[in-house]
């Protein structure tokens, strides 16, 4: 699975997540969206976990400084299944 088809599995996921309509793109960071906070961003990587069955190492997420880097990210936990 590429960047492209995760970023487009992650939109569902985040259309159930957010109140306000969030267009994912590769470069969107939680410090432009208002809503995304410490807590949506739990909800944010356990429904990933649940929807990809993959699971994240301790910090693993916090690395990531964007939706493109979080997606490549799953892609990677994808392959190694």
């Amino acid at each position: 699975m590429n960047q492209a088809e995760v970023i487009a599995r992650l939109q569902t996921i985040f259309d159930d997540i957010f109140l306000e309509p969030v267009k994912l793109t590769p470069q969107l960071s939680a410090t432009e969206v208002e809503e995304w906070d410490s807590l949506l961003q739990i909800s944010i990587v356990v429904a990933v976990e649940k929807a990809f069955g993959v699971r994240f190492r301790v910090g693993e997420v916090e690395t990531t400084r964007n939706v493109g880097e979080f997606a490549d990210l799953i892609a990677r936990r994808l392959q190694e299944k």
